[in-house]
C-alpha cells in the first residue's frame, strides 16, 4: 500500500513509476474518490462541532428560563443528528472505496532498478563457483537411488506432488535443519515456527490478496488459507504493533511447507520437483529502519548466498528489471542455482525490499523516541532457500561416476553419511 499523501501530491510520478512495472495505476479514480472522502470527513467534523456547540447552549438556555429558545436548539440538534448519520455513512462508503483502490496499486520500483519487461532484461550482477556439466537429471537420479516416489505421490494426491523416501527424505530434512541452524548461528536470525494456515487479513497485509487469490488454496467453510510462503505468517506476527527501536533490525528465520496452485503455470518447466504444489522452504524476514533498508537488502542477499557457497554450488545473482519484479517489491534480487542435469539455472531465492508497502497494509510501526509519532518500518524478505530446487542442484552436481551422490561436508553430520 502506498502513502496516500504521495498519490495526492505526486500523481504523475506514481503513474509513471507504476508503468515501469507494466501497471496502469488507478490514480485519477483514487483522486476523485479521495476528494469525496475528504469532503465528507470535513463536513462531518463541522457538523459534530456544531452539534457540540448547540448541545452546550441548551442547558444554559434552560437555566435562564428560555424554554422556547432551548426547544428550538433541541430541534436543531435533531436535524443535525440526521445529517451526521448521513455524513458518517458517506464517509464510511468513500473510505471503503478508497481502500479497495489502494489495494490495486503496485509498489513503486526503486530508481536503481533497471527498466525492462521480461526476464531476459534482468541484469546478472554476480556469478560464483564452477559451472559443471552432467548427463543425468534429478528425476533419473532420484529414481535410480529410490529417493523420490512420483508415482505414489500422484496416486495419493495427484500431479504436482512428490513423496521423498529413504535417504531422499533424510536429505530433505538435513537441508532444512542445516539452513535453519546456519542462519541462526552464523547470521543472527531468530527461529520461529509459524502456522501453515492464515486468515484473509494476513494475506492482504503481505499483498497476496486480493489480486492473487487464484494462486492460493482456500479452506472451504473457514476464513483460512494455506500459506504460499512463510513470508505471510511471519510478517503478520507484528501486525498492528509498534516495534522497539532498540531491538531493530528484527531478523526472523522460519521453515514451513508452502502451497501454491501455480495458476497459469502451464507451459513452464514442471518436470520432477522443479515446480510442485507443495514444497519446503526456509524464509528470512527483516524489519528495519527505513534509512538502512537498502543496505539490509544487500545483507539479506549475502545471507541467502551463504548457503549456496557452503554447499559449493554454482549460482548467479540477478537484479530484476521493473517489469519482471512483481507488484509488491521496490527492488529484488533473484538467486539462481545451476542445475547441470537440467542444463539451466533454477531460482532458489528472491530477496526483496518492500519498503513500507507491507508495513502500511499491516500497520507495523516503530518510534524513534518516546512520545514521537510512529513511523512505518521497512520490511524485507527472501528465501533462504527453497528446498526442492536446491536438492535438484545438489543431486545433479554431486553425482559420481558410479552413480552415488557425494554429500557436501556441511550436511554430513545431519545425514550421518558421506555418500548416498
Amino acid at each position: 500500500m502506498l502513502d496516500r499523501k504521495l498519490i495526492r501530491e505526486n500523481p504523475d510520478f506514481v503513474k509513471e513509476a507504476a508503468l515501469r512495472k507494466g501497471v496502469v495505476a488507478k490514480v485519477d479514480e483514487f483522486l476523485g474518490t479521495d476528494t469525496l472522502w475528504r469532503k465528507a470527513t470535513h463536513e462531518l467534523g463541522e457538523a459534530n462541532a456544531e452539534m457540540n456547540r448547540i448541545s452546550k447552549t441548551i442547558g444554559q438556555l434552560m437555566g435562564q428560563g428560555k424554554k422556547e429558545e432551548a426547544d428550538a436548539a433541541k430541534s436543531q440538534t435533531a436535524e443535525l443528528k440526521a445529517r451526521i448519520k448521513e455524513l458518517e455513512e458517506d464517509e464510511r462508503f468513500h473510505e471503503a472505496e478508497l481502500c479497495k483502490l489502494e489495494l490495486t496499486f503496485p509498489n513503486l520500483p526503486h530508481p536503481s532498478v533497471p527498466d525492462g519487461k521480461t526476464p531476459e532484461e534482468n541484469v546478472t550482477v554476480k556469478e560464483w563457483g564452477d559451472k559443471v556439466l552432467a548427463s543425468k537429471n534429478h528425476t533419473e537420479i532420484a529414481s535410480e537411488l529410490g529417493l523420490i516416489d512420483f508415482e505414489r505421490a500422484s496416486k495419493v494426491t495427484g500431479s504436482g506432488f512428490a513423496v521423498y523416501t529413504g535417504l531422499g527424505a533424510k536429505l530433505q530434512r538435513a537441508l532444512i535443519n542445516f539452513m535453519l541452524d546456519f542462519q541462526v548461528e552464523h547470521n543472527g536470525y531468530r527461529e520461529v515456527a509459524p502456522p501453515a494456515l492464515v486468515t484473509s487479513q494476513s494475506l492482504v497485509g503481505t499483498g497476496n490478496l486480493p489480486k492473487f487469490a487464484e494462486d492460493l488454496y482456500k479452506c472451504e467453510g473457514d476464513d483460512l488459507w494455506l500459506i504460499p510462503t512463510a513470508e505471510v505468517p511471519v510478517t503478520n506476527l507484528y501486525r498492528d504493533e509498534i516495534l522497539d527501536l532498540i531491538d531493530m533490525p528484527y531478523k526472523l528465520a522460519a521453515y514451513t511447507p508452502c502451497f501454491r496452485r501455480e495458476a497459469g503455470a502451464a507451459g513452464k518447466e514442471t518436470r520432477g520437483i522443479q515446480r510442485t504444489h507443495q514444497f519446503d522452504k526456509i524464509e528470512l524476514v527483516k524489519y528495519v529502519l527505513p534509512e538502512w533498508s537498502y543496505e539490509e537488502l544487500e545483507s539479506l542477499v549475502t545471507d541467502a548466498e551463504d548457503i549456496l557457497q557452503a554447499l559449493g554450488l554454482h549460482y548467479r545473482v540477478l537484479l530484476l528489471c521493473a517489469g519482471d519484479m512483481g507488484e509488491k517489491g521496490c527492488k529484488c534480487y533473484d538467486l539462481e542455482v545451476w542445475a547441470p542435469g537440467e542444463g539451466r539455472y533454477l531460482e532458489v531465492s528472491s530477496c526483496t525490499n518492500f519498503e513500507a508497502y507491507q508495513a502500511r497494509r499491516s500497520n507495523i510501526r516503530f518510534r524513534r523516541a518516546p512520545g514521537e509519532k510512529p513511523e512505518f518500518v521497512h520490511i524485507l524478505n527472501g528465501s533462504g532457500l527453497a528446498v526442492p530446487r536446491l536438492m535438484i542442484a545438489l543431486l545433479e552436481t554431486y553425482r559420481q561416476e558410479d552413480g552415488s551422490i557425494l554429500i557436501p561436508e556441511p550436511l554430513r553430520s545431519y545425514m550421518g553419511t558421506d555418500v548416498i
